[in-house]
């Protein structure tokens, strides 16, 4: 599944940067990520890590939870648990699953879970266009935004403020879930 998932990720970000006609050095440039590592995520031969996801998803216009949706194949008002798709970044094993139905609505639902000791970064670009809320279901979850950091424990939700460089850190021994709620501002 994450093979397969990986080659549609990659197809979408070729459809996505090819239908805006820009080269791979035009994406390469506005995202902040190597030319040679766009080149392998598009073949399918890289799993590209979250902070590469949302680099690119970024400089598209887009939020994360979008190109992921587009790449994924599920539609329908009702996304059974066992056909939520789901991706681990290959950097950290942090694990993503698209909760919601892919659909019109401009929210998502995102639950992650962050493995212990890890810390995933994510660039302003990837919220330019969303406002979001996480809420912590289990563990502890420090949230960096910008100079502020926010710890948070199972039951607390934080409201994101403007789009700034921020990362997601468990600095515990156990794993972390969350749930990411985001709304695409049209």
């Amino acid at each position: 599944m994450t093979n397969d998932l990986d080659q549609r990720i990659g197809a979408r970000i070729r459809l996505e940067r090819e239908s805006r006609g820009w080269s791979l050095t035009d994406l390469a440039a506005r995202a902040a990520v190597s030319r040679a590592m766009i080149h392998k995520v598009e073949r399918g031969d890289s799993s590209p890590t979250a902070n590469i996801l949302a680099k690119l998803s970024g400089a598209f216009g887009l939020s994360m939870s979008t190109l992921m949706a587009r790449a994924e194949i599920a539609q329908g008002r009702l996304l059974r648990f066992a056909d939520q798709p789901t991706w681990t970044d290959p950097d950290t094993g942090y694990l993503r699953r698209h909760v919601s139905p892919r659909s019109d609505m401009p929210l998502d639902l995102v639950q992650v879970t962050l493995p212990a000791k890890k810390q995933v970064p994510m660039p302003a670009s990837a919220y330019a266009f969303l406002r979001q809320l996480i809420w912590v279901l289990d563990g502890e979850l420090v949230f960096v935004e910008g100079q502020v950091r926010h710890t948070m424990h199972k039951g607390d939700c934080l409201e994101l403020g403007p789009p700034t460089d921020c990362a997601f850190v468990n600095n515990t021994s156990k794993p972390c879930t969350y749930v990411v709620a985001a709304l695409t501002i049209r």
